[in-house]
């Protein structure tokens, strides 16, 4: 980033001119305050990027200077400088809303690295901030919602390939969101006005996803009563995403990286060479590097679609979203259904933020939207939850004092779990479980489980 401008705070006009000299050699522009009234002067009078200031100052400290200073400029990053054995110090300042500290005496180098650091740190904001306003009036951008610093460079890549035509992958497990980052970098594109056209690989039999992508001429195969154009066509001049890539069979494949190369293809059953132009988005969650060495994924088809490389990271790894989405959807579903609801109850949120969500942000929405619609007060408690994630941590489980307790309450979430995947079925839930259907109906009366079907 060009003119990133530092302004370093410091009563000791020597050690501040010192600084303000070091970082100019590294191509920084730097201006030098010796008090925090200067400083706040310099804040209202040019755009400052990053301000660095000693904590301890005559009339006015580190920590005053920054609250005053945000209300100024609210964008402007702070870095304290403490003196040793004052961590205390900057653990305040750093809850006040400082970025990062340094102790005195400063290491140069040091300094260098959490200047770097805190430029990067803008840029990516700036780079996200600059996506969310193209897509504000294009598309609904709000549901990626994130302060994680993993899925913020994800979203960074996004803004940054999204101008361009380049070939995105988009991977991660089940439910992060690869298709809404695909709409997000395709309503930030210059092909915003044009079609965004979606085909699911693991959706279709492998018998009809040629036509479905490629289309096909009438009587190219039984049924084919008429002409029927493709995935491509419809996409022509716009944005095809294929989610699930990694199903692609190998015949399909060899059609896809023709298109690629060449822009080029022919309708099943048809002689016809047709061209259009199509940016391709794909996704998958499955693992393309391990497809690749085992040959049932295509090397050259592979390094076509991995131009951009975008992984979102499950949201386990990103913990920190947590409350952050679950306040998002509380609100959405609130409004959608109509209901007061100010939140969660002190255990319920407490579960929440536990769990590990295998099923990432689309499990998450599932969770609030069912609690928000069995809710019966303006708080959801832990009883509008699944059973099996209230199960998981039972007090029984928690604290388990002796083996059988347990025991027992490992056999009972893995009974609620079953029945939730068979969606209350009896039958299914035994079958999953490899017992009998009479052993369930044991063992469900003998843990007060009730609700659930017989058969579907």
């Amino acid at each position: 980033m060009s003119n990133y401008t530092v302004l370093i705070v410091d009563d000791e006009r020597q050690q501040a001119e010192l600084l303000a000299g070091f970082l100019r050699k590294k191509g920084f522009e730097a201006l030098v305050a010796r008090s925090g009234r200067e400083a706040l002067e310099e804040l209202r009078a040019r755009p400052i990027d990053l301000v660095l200031t000693d904590m301890r100052m005559p009339e006015m400290g580190g920590l005053e200077l920054l609250h005053r200073g945000k209300q100024i400029n609210p964008e402007v990053d702070f870095i304290v400088v403490t003196a040793f054995g004052s961590v205390e110090n900057a653990v305040e300042a750093m809850k006040q809303g400082a970025i990062d500290y340094l102790m005195k005496p400063i290491d140069l180098e040091q300094l260098e690295l959490v200047v770097n650091r805190a430029r990067e740190r803008r840029q990516l904001v700036s780079e996200n901030r600059w996506l969310r306003e193209q897509l504000a009036s294009r598309h609904d951008f709000t549901n990626i919602i994130s302060v994680s610093q993993r899925m913020n460079e994800a979203l960074s890549i996004a803004a940054r390939a999204a101008p361009t035509r380049a070939t995105v992958l988009i991977l991660g497990e089940s439910g992060t969101g690869k298709e809404l980052i695909a709409r997000a970098i395709h309503a930030a594109s210059p092909r915003r006005d044009k079609p965004f056209v979606v085909v699911n690989c693991a959706a279709l039999p492998e018998s009809l996803l040629e036509s479905e992508l490629f289309g096909h001429e009438k009587g190219a195969f039984t049924g084919a009563d008429r002409l029927r154009k493709g995935r491509f066509e419809l996409a022509d001049g716009g944005t095809l995403f294929i989610d699930e890539v990694g199903d692609l069979p190998p015949q399909v494949q060899v059609k896809l990286l023709r298109v690629l190369q060449e822009g080029t293809f022919e309708r099943v059953g048809g002689s016809q060479t047709l061209k259009v132009d199509v940016r391709i988005l794909a996704a998958t969650n499955r693992d393309l590097d391990r497809m690749v060495e085992e040959r049932t994924f295509r090397e050259d088809l592979y390094y076509r679609l991995n131009v951009v490389r975008i992984w979102l990271p499950p949201l386990r790894e990103r913990r920190e979203d947590i409350p952050h989405l679950l306040d998002h959807f509380v609100r959405r579903f609130a409004s959608e259904y109509g209901k007061q609801i100010e939140g969660f109850s002190r255990e319920a949120l407490d579960l929440l933020l536990k769990y590990d969500y295998p099923g990432n942000v689309r499990e998450l929405q599932n969770i609030v939207e069912q609690a928000v619609v069995l809710a019966r007060g303006n708080l959801i408690t832990t009883a509008e939850l699944p059973p099996s994630l209230r199960s998981r941590f039972s007090p029984v489980e928690e604290e388990g004092t002796t083996l059988p307790e347990k025991v027992a309450a490992f056999e009972k979430r893995l009974l609620l779990e079953a029945l939730e995947r068979s969606q209350g079925v009896q039958t299914r839930a035994a079958q999953l479980l490899g017992i009998t259907e009479r052993n369930l109906r044991y063992k469900m009366q003998k843990y007060g489980l009730k609700g659930f079907r017989e058969s579907g």
